[in-house]
């Protein structure tokens, strides 16, 4: 199936404001960008073919790309001065990178690729910035057998808050978590049919607009997960990740177990 990622948004909450800021996707964990390990995920379960939705900071992820250095994250043999690769990354990918548009909303990027779709009953979407150890397969297949027009994966909240319970009075009745509350949120991994364009209208977005318009026609799946699921929306998240892949834990690297 195809993989559309959404990697054209300012992502101010991510960037200096120095010029030359890479966008959200292009930030680090470990020697790769987000955008790479988000990519490698779906590779992992055979989902080859990209359809980039570039806006801001579009020379980044193309430099990137058209510059890939596969011994950066591959063993290799030197020899005579020859590079021979014993593994490769990225070799069997098709990436097709489409401007979007600077300043478009979500649902505006996916219409303007929906010809590269070539017609597909259903494809897969993505912001880009977020990781996971979501079964993938399980999430498809739960879509498939369904006849909604999209399905999305939705997770607890990821806050540290507490939520707390007023009764009479103003007295506390109680302080929950509110990861423990019976809360789900949209967690950005998609899969959906071309009816969702159905409901995305020119310059409309792809949750607001598209997936609120199936979800009244009772027509948008839900795919709980309480598993492993990382958003990188600060630097302080992108950090915290990429500590983790320092010390060797990235649950999301599904491809190096």
């Amino acid at each position: 199936m195809k993989v559309v990622l959404f990697c054209g948004g300012f992502g101010t909450r991510m960037r200096t404001g120095t010029p030359g800021d890479a966008p959200k996707p292009m930030q680090l964990v470990g020697p790769r960008p987000l955008i790479w390990h988000v990519m490698r995920y779906y590779a992992h379960f055979g989902h080859t073919d990209f359809i980039l939705c570039l806006g801001f900071g579009a020379h980044h992820l193309k430099d990137f790309f058209l510059n890939y250095q596969e011994t950066t994250s591959n063993d290799f043999v030197l020899r005579g001065g020859k590079v021979e690769l014993m593994s490769t990354d990225i070799s069997d990918w098709s990436i097709s990178f489409i401007q979007t548009g600077l300043e478009s909303p979500i649902g505006e990027r996916l219409r303007r690729v929906r010809d590269h779709l070539d017609g597909d009953e259903m494809f897969l979407a993505n912001y880009a910035d977020v990781l996971t150890d979501a079964p993938l397969p399980a999430l498809i297949e739960n879509f498939a057998a369904s006849d909604a027009g999209a399905s999305m994966m939705v997770v607890p909240p990821a806050e540290t808050f507490h939520c707390i319970e007023l009764g009479e009075g103003s007295r506390v009745g109680g302080i929950i978590p509110v990861s423990e509350m019976p809360l789900w949120v949209n967690g950005g991994y998609f899969v959906l049919r071309q009816e969702v364009f159905d409901h995305i209208p020119e310059g409309g977005d792809l949750v607001a607009d598209g997936c609120a318009g199936l979800a009244k026609a009772g027509r948008l799946l839900a795919y709980p997960y309480r598993g492993y699921w990382k958003p990188t929306d600060t630097v302080k998240e992108r950090m915290a990740l990429d500590e983790a892949y320092s010390r060797g834990e990235r649950p999301w690297a599904l491809w190096e177990r």
